[in-house]
């Protein structure tokens, strides 16, 4: 079966999660599953950036903002890192 690339580079999706009490992470969703095979880490590091890069520009919560933040500065480093 041939899956042909739709232009569309964003597969995952962040979101934030638990309440404010408890520690917050983000949290990532794959939009096409059957796409989640043909991906190295690379890929998915660099999908997970996108989102969160995303998901920052709609953050209204300041400490949604410092989680996605960190999250943004995690994912970087790790990407440099492995390259």
């Amino acid at each position: 079966m041939n899956i042909v690339e739709n232009g569309m580079n964003l597969d995952i999706v962040a979101k934030t999660c638990n309440c404010k009490e408890r520690d917050r992470k983000v949290t990532y969703s794959f939009v096409d599953s059957c796409h989640t095979l043909c991906q190295d880490k690379n890929d998915i590091l660099s999908n997970e950036l996108q989102a969160c890069e995303k998901l920052f520009k709609y953050c209204r919560d300041p400490l949604d903002r410092k989680i996605v933040e960190r999250e943004i500065a995690d994912l970087k480093l790790i990407l440099d890192l492995i390259q």
